[in-house]
Order: structure tokens, then sequence, then C-alpha cells
């Protein structure tokens, strides 16, 4: 029985304020916060909040049928929760039907995966333990930034535990193959690939509204058709795109949550099921390993890394932000740590590229990749040299963290001894309780036999 596995992708842009040479130093917060709360503001409005609406519309009036998987960003959770927690607090209520899965992916939306491997699994593991803080469940399948995905990427993947990674289902890697069945990495034979249909995602993530567009317009039960005629044997179908695909990219007014809406009646009379990537990893077996020897993506038709990193000055700030990745590791400092998160995220490349794309890009405040560029390692100079200056540039990195192992271990052994000091406190506190108590007790019998002793004297005293 084919089966549809749906995943919707919830990231945020931390949005960079316009930064000088001339602030390095003086100024050390980067952010446009203006822009950070009308933009979010405005996606969960015509956007986020109408889909998730109407998906939980679908999960309540199919009964248990319709299944459906997201991911969020560290960082996007971040925004959500000061600019639009109504988003969260809705992801919440569809969490609590069962029929939802939440994925791992890591906590800055960043290119982690390709620079640091240490850095890479702390990014993995905090947006996992926020996901379960949220929603009460550990991710046990993972999604890497814009599904970036290598036979080395799936080692390290595998080797934190997850069954299964979403990724894109690349022509150039599949060659002869099909996406729509179930594959295992080529390092960890026990870690199952997903891969998405470009076509059927793209269909609605990308050329839904588009009236020039030969498929114009597409309706559900023509698309159900589509996956019902794949070969017997091709039983998976993985849609994936970001779910500001509905409502941003495919304005509301195009009818896109009508189509959505549509789906599991079209797919239930063609005899489709909807799984989330966890039970598709649990119920279908591999037909065979992957050879992904170079890294791949879902962005731009080269389905590579190349709009990130694509030119020299990509590069460049790659290189020099990541300088520092295990100095940051080591020193864990929260403020540092927040900024290193923001400054990570993959959109601050992708506004460098040079590259032509077929998806139309909002460099923001930015007139051309060079003022990309330029704006983003101003801030960078400020931040690495705010490091340095925690941290002096002439410690290396070894000797940096025998010497803040010790001043926590030292903090350890203070912290443990106030509480040898406050139960001590609190036990001698007792111990003059009771003290009290007792004297108090040995006073009342004697207070007893003077009052009596008196009223025994006035007695016997003899009149006059």
């Amino acid at each position: 029985m084919k089966t549809i596995c749906l995943y919707f992708e919830i990231h945020q842009i931390i949005h960079l304020k316009r930064y000088r040479f001339f602030d390095i130093g003086t100024d050390h917060y980067y952010y446009d916060d203006y822009e950070n709360e009308r933009s979010i503001n405005d996606i969960a409005a015509r956007s986020y909040m109408p889909a998730l609406n109407t998906l939980l519309g679908m999960i309540k009036e199919n009964n248990g049928y319709f299944k459906v998987a997201f991911s969020l960003s560290g960082v996007g959770i971040e925004q959500l929760e000061v600019h639009a927690p109504q988003v969260l607090e809705k992801l919440q209520e569809l969490n609590e039907t069962g029929c939802v899965e939440f994925l791992a992916e890591p906590y800055s939306h960043g290119l982690s995966s390709l620079a640091n491997e240490e850095t890479f699994a702390i990014d993995v593991k905090k947006q996992a333990v926020k996901v379960e803080e949220y929603f009460g469940r550990k991710p046990t399948v993972f999604r890497n930034s814009s599904l970036i995905y290598s036979d080395d990427i799936g080692a390290q993947v595998a080797a934190m535990g997850f069954k299964g990674v979403l990724t894109e289902g690349a022509r150039h890697v599949l060659g002869w193959k099909s996406p729509h069945y179930v594959y295992n990495c080529n390092s960890a034979p026990n870690l199952k690939l997903l891969l998405r249909d470009i076509e059927l995602s793209d269909d609605i993530s990308l050329r839904f509204a588009n009236t020039d567009w030969p498929g114009y317009p597409l309706f559900a039960d023509n698309y159900v058709n589509r996956i019902a005629a794949f070969p017997e044997e091709e039983q998976i179908v993985n849609i994936f795109m970001e779910l500001s695909a509905l409502g941003i990219a495919q304005p509301l007014s195009s009818n896109i949550l009508d189509f959505i809406k549509a789906l599991p009646a079209c797919a239930r009379a063609k005899g489709i099921n909807f799984a989330t990537p966890t039970e598709i990893c649990k119920m279908t077996k591999s037909v065979g390993s992957l050879d992904v020897p170079d890294t791949l993506s879902w962005v731009d038709e080269e389905r590579d890394v190349s709009c990130w990193l694509g030119n020299a000055m990509q590069r460049e700030a790659f290189n020099k932000l990541y300088s520092v990745a295990d100095r940051v590791r080591i020193a864990n400092d929260p403020r540092v740590c927040q900024d290193w998160d923001y400054l990570q995220a993959s959109n601050n490349f992708r506004f460098m590229t040079t590259k032509a794309s077929n998806v139309g890009l909002d460099r923001g405040i930015y007139s051309d990749p060079f003022d990309a560029f330029t704006n983003y390692m101003n801030i960078l100079g400020d931040f690495i040299n705010r490091v340095n200056s925690l941290y002096p540039e002439e410690i290396d990195n070894e000797e940096l963290n025998g010497l803040l192992t010790t001043i926590k271990n030292q903090g350890d052994e203070i912290e443990m001894k106030d509480k040898e000091i406050t139960r001590l406190k609190t036990k001698l506190e007792k111990i003059q309780a009771a003290e009290e108590k007792l004297k108090a007790k040995v006073a009342k019998p004697a207070a007893v036999r003077r009052t009596a002793a008196k009223k025994v004297e006035k007695v016997a005293e003899p009149e006059k």
C-alpha cells in the first residue's frame, strides 16, 4: 500500500542590523529587533496560523488517518516564543492529537555539519532537548538544515542515535533509482534515508499559484492520481517543504489550503495512507544503501551546498566563523553562545551568493552579495574579538579547556560546601528549637510549684 509522508519545516530568519566597521568594539548587539518582530508576525498571520489550523482540522476530521511531521529550528522557536507564542500553542495542540511527529535538526539552522563534528552534535542535541521540552517526546528522526546530507554526515547522525534521516531525492545521486523507496546510509546501514520527491513537493511549494505553469491549475484529485499511478512496488512518497509555502510562497488567495485540505479524501479513495517518518522507518525495510560521497541539499538546480559556500566570500566568512567553534564550545558563555547560534544560521551565507537561482532570494537590507559579506564580516569581527577578550587568543584550546574545567570543578566544590553549610545551619536551628522546647517544658513545672508554694504561704499566715 502506498504511503505519503508529509513534512513541513518551520524556521525564522534572524535579521542582522546594519553594522559598520566603526561599530566594532563599541556595539555588541547585532540584530534588527523591529524587522524580526515584523517579519515573524507577518508570516504567523499569513501562513503559520491558517496552515496549522487547517492541518489540525484535517487530523480531527480523519480520525487518525491523516498524519504530518514538523521540524522547528531552535532559533525559530526562540523567535516564536518572543513574538508569536500562539504558533507554539497551536503546535502543542496538534501534538496532542497523536498524529504529529517533531523531528530533530541543528538548533541554529546552520552549516555545522560541514565544519565541526562536536559543534554539530551539540547543535543537534540542543534542539532535541528544546523539542522534548515543548512536545514531550525525544526526536528519533533527523533532518539537517535544508536537507544537507552526505555519507559522512549520515555516520555522524547515526552515532547520535537517530533511526532515520530526511534528505533530497537528487537525480545526480539516485541515477536510475526512484525516490519512492526507503534506502539506508552507506556508512551506517541501520540509518534509514527518506528521500524527498522533488517534482511533487515543488509542484505545491514553488509552482501551485503560477498561472504560466503547464500544470496550472493543480487539483487534489489529479495530484493523488499521479501518486496512485506510480509502479506498485514504489510505496513511499515523501512530500517535504517549508510551512511558509502555504500562505507566503503560495498566497492564501490561490486556494492552496483548500488543495491541502482535499488531499486526505482523495488519497483514501485511492487506498493511499499517510504516515510519519518514524512510522515509515519502523515498518519499511531498506531496499539498499545509497552512496552519497558529496554533499547534497534541496536548494537550487545543483542540489548541493554551492548556494552557501560557492564563492570566495562565503568560504571566507564560513572558515572565519568556525575558526572559533572549539573556543565557543569550551567557554560555554550564555551570551556568546546565543550570538553563536544566530551567526551560524545558513541564511547569513545564502545572502552572499552570486549564483543565479530558480527561487527568488530576498536579501533584506543588503543591496548585493558584497554588501551582505561586508556587514556580516564586521559583525563577525566584533564577535571574535569578544571571544578572544573573554579567553585570550594566546591560550590554546587545550589550556583553555583545562582552566575552565578547573574553574568549573572549583565552582562545583563551592556549591557543594554551600549546600553542606545550609544543611548544618538547618540542623543547628532544629537543635536550638528542640533545646528551647525542652527548657520551656522544664520551666513550666517549676513555675507551677512556685505558685503553689506562694498559695500555701498565704494560707498559713496568722491573722493579725
